[in-house]
């Protein structure tokens, strides 16, 4: 839901606020095996990720993965961090490896900027990380709370457009110019005072104001490289015809192109998805999904339990 310190004048820089999801997921099922494979969507990814940590701890043996689902790649989700955490801990359970998930994300080389995807998965709802200092390891999470059950979160994908990543991501931090300090000191009042508050108090008006300054604020400063508030000049229309029909809480997750927008309950973010299936059922690249706030983390079990 965006960072809140891209200044890094007190010795951190990032500090993040994400939610955890019920959908879309990432689901593998694996065995021992001599080598390393996989089937399913996301296969390769699953076999690169598996031989990078068997790689690194000389592991003597394999893996065999079937992946029945996986979160889009680089839609803003998380996914890559997902994949690596859910590979990287049924590795450990058959293995017996006696790794922590801090472990496996570093072995991973995950949670460089952000600690929500780790955060997340351990736990789940809402979690705000601590960004990075000069000997963080991994950005800590600092506080955590549950997503209100009642709220709902719509998702808007755009399967024509993908988020910056990778090399473009690490020459974005690079080339950007410096964040105002002041901004980054009322951010982090936004989501201390309002944010926080607002989500004991299940009042998301008052969510919806903190995560649209985050959103409004992060996005403009980082529009040189995305081409815009949002990365997706189509996610961006949606998100545009949201507010001005009153959404309060919406955005980009990440670095997009996937927007989001919470509701106050099932039935509003039903009448809204209808509405924003009929005012844009002419643009195919455009998908919506429905989901909750997920407030556990990852579930790691027996195939044979």
């Amino acid at each position: 839901m965006g960072f809140f310190d891209l200044n890094g004048g007190l010795g951190r820089r990032f500090g993040s606020i994400g939610v955890s999801l019920d959908q879309p997921s990432t689901v593998l099922n694996a065995w021992r095996s001599d080598r390393f494979t996989a089937e399913g969507p996301g296969a390769a990814r699953a076999i690169s990720v598996a031989e990078k940590i068997g790689h690194a701890l000389k592991l003597k043996g394999g893996m065999h993965m079937q992946l029945t689902e996986v979160i889009p790649e680089h839609s803003g989700l998380g996914s890559g961090t997902q994949m690596s955490l859910a590979v990287g801990l049924a590795l450990n359970k058959l293995y017996q490896l006696g790794l922590i998930l801090q472990d496996v994300a570093l072995l991973t080389e995950r949670g460089a900027r952000s600690g929500i995807g780790l955060g997340t998965f351990a736990e789940g709802g809402v979690v705000i990380d601590g960004g990075r200092g000069a000997k963080t390891l991994v950005p800590p999470v600092i506080a955590r709370a549950d997503f209100p059950e009642e709220w709902r979160i719509v998702l808007i994908f755009d399967a024509s457009d993908t988020g910056v990543h990778g090399s473009e991501e690490v020459e974005a931090f690079r080339t950007l110019p410096a964040f105002p300090a002041d901004v980054a000191a009322e951010l982090c009042r936004r989501v201390l005072m309002q944010a926080l508050p607002a989500l004991a108090e299940h009042d998301l008006k008052t969510f919806g104001a903190a995560i649209r300054e985050l959103q409004v604020r992060t996005g403009d400063y980082f529009a040189p490289v995305q081409g815009g508030r949002y990365a997706s000049a189509t996610v961006a229309r949606v998100l545009d015809w949201l507010e001005n029909n009153g959404v309060l809480c919406l955005g980009q997750s990440s670095w997009g192109p996937t927007g989001f927008a919470v509701f106050s309950g099932e039935a509003e973010a039903e009448a809204c998805l209808g509405a924003m299936r009929a005012e844009f059922s002419a643009v195919p690249q455009l998908s919506f999904l429905a989901c909750k706030g997920r407030n556990r983390g990852g579930v790691l079990r027996d195939i044979n339990s």
